[in-house]
C-alpha cells in the first residue's frame, strides 16, 4: 500500500522538480533537498540588507576594486565600462549563490543587470562576467552549474542564443506569453520562467493579479513536448500555496521561503492541479510558428498578445528590477563609505 506524502511539499516533489527562490543558504539547508536555486535583484537586495551581510559587502567592494585595477591593465572586454559599485553587487550576489550550492543538486541562477534588458551585447558581456566571477571566487566549483537569468526581451533572447552556443545555461525570465515561449525554445534556453502573477503583486500591497497564467504554463509545456524542445518550464512569481499546488506536474517550480515553510507543514486537502485537467489544444496552430529569423513578426505577435497586456507586464517587471538594482547600488555605496 502506497504511503501518502507527509506534507504538501513532499507531494509536490513526487510530481515536479522543486527549486528554492532565495539566496539564503539556511533555507536551502533546512527545507531541502532542492534541485536549483533561483534569484533576482529583489532577492539579492533582501539578503544583502541583513546586518550579518555587512562583512560580505565590504569584502565584495574590495574585491571589485582589486579586479577593476587588474582588468584595466589587460582591457578585458567583460569588464570594460562597468562601474565599481555595479561590480561589487555582482560579486556579492555570486558569493551568496556559492554559499547555497552545497544544498543543491543542480544549478544556481543569477540574473543579469535589468538595465541591459534591451542590449544583446551588454547582456552577453554581463553573463560572461558572472561566469568569470564564479570561476574566480570558487576555482574548484563546477561552472556548468551556473544558469544566467535574462529578461525575455528580443535582445535578451538573442543573448541567450549566443550564450547557449557557448555552453552557458540560460533562463528566459519575466515571460508572459506564448510568442516569448516559442522564441525561447528556438534560441535553446535551458529554462523559461513564466510569471504566474505579474511582478507588482510582490511590491504593491493589496494588488491581486486578475489573470494568473496557470494555463499558459500548461500550454507551453504541452507545446514543448510536441516540438521535442529541450527547454524546461519553471514557473515563478507565486503568491500562495494554492498557486504552487495548482502547478503540480510542471517540469520545475521555484518557491519562495515563506511558501516553502507553509508547504512543509502536514498535508491537508490539495487543490486540483491544472495539469490534471484537459488542456485546450491552442498549441496546434503554433506548430509551424518560427520567430528566430523574423524579428518583426515576433515583435508584433508579442505586442498584440492579450491586447498588449503581456508587453505591459514585461515592461513593468523590468522597471521593478531596475528599481531593485538601484537599491543594490545604494546599499553597496552605503556600506563602503
Amino acid at each position: 500500500m502506497a504511503v501518502s506524502p507527509a506534507s504538501a511539499l513532499d507531494y509536490l516533489r513526487t510530481r515536479s522538480i522543486v527549486d528554492c527562490d532565495t539566496l539564503d543558504a539556511k533555507v536551502a539547508q533546512t527545507l531541502g533537498p532542492f534541485q536549483d536555486c533561483t534569484s533576482n535583484q529583489a532577492i539579492a537586495f533582501a539578503e544583502l540588507s541583513k546586518p550579518e551581510r555587512k562583512e560580505l559587502l565590504a569584502e565584495s567592494h574590495f574585491k571589485a576594486s582589486t579586479l577593476l585595477r587588474a582588468m584595466a591593465e589587460t582591457r578585458e572586454p567583460r569588464f570594460v565600462g562597468i562601474e565599481l559599485d555595479e561590480l561589487a553587487v555582482e560579486i556579492a550576489t555570486v558569493k551568496l549563490a556559492i554559499q547555497v550550492t552545497p544544498y543543491l543538486r543542480g544549478r544556481v541562477h543569477v540574473q543579469t543587470n535589468p538595465y541591459y534588458a534591451y542590449s544583446t551585447e551588454k547582456t552577453i558581456a554581463n553573463a560572461f562576467r558572472i561566469v568569470y566571477l564564479f570561476k574566480d571566487l570558487a576555482p574548484q566549483w563546477d561552472s556548468s552549474r551556473i544558469c544566467i537569468k535574462i529578461p525575455s526581451t528580443w535582445e535578451g533572447m538573442m543573448a541567450c542564443r549566443t550564450l547557449q552556443l557557448a555552453g552557458v545555461h540560460t533562463l528566459a525570465t519575466t515571460l508572459f506569453s506564448m510568442p516569448q515561449a516559442v522564441l525561447a525554445s528556438e534560441v535553446g534556453c535551458t529554462y523559461i520562467a513564466p510569471y504566474v502573477n505579474q511582478l507588482k503583486v510582490h511590491f504593491e500591497p493589496g494588488f491581486v493579479d486578475p489573470n494568473k497564467l496557470f494555463m499558459l504554463c500548461c500550454n507551453i509545456q504541452q507545446y514543448y513536448k510536441i516540438m521535442s524542445s529541450v527547454t524546461k518550464v519553471l514557473p515563478a512569481s507565486l503568491t500562495s500555496t494554492d498557486d504552487v499546488l495548482a502547478l503540480a506536474g510542471v517540469d520545475h517550480i521555484t518557491i519562495a521561503p515563506s511558501l516553502l515553510q507553509l508547504l512543509s507543514l502536514p498535508a491537508g486537502p490539495r487543490p486540483r492541479s491544472i495539469f490534471d485537467k484537459v488542456t485546450p489544444a491552442m498549441t496546434v496552430g503554433l506548430l509551424r510558428t518560427s520567430y528566430l529569423k523574423d524579428e518583426a513578426a515576433y515583435r508584433i505577435a508579442f505586442t498584440r498578445d492579450l491586447g498588449g497586456a503581456s508587453e505591459e507586464k514585461l515592461t513593468q517587471a523590468i522597471n521593478i528590477f531596475c528599481d531593485m538594482q538601484d537599491k543594490l547600488i545604494a546599499l553597496v555605496k552605503s556600506k563602503s563609505e
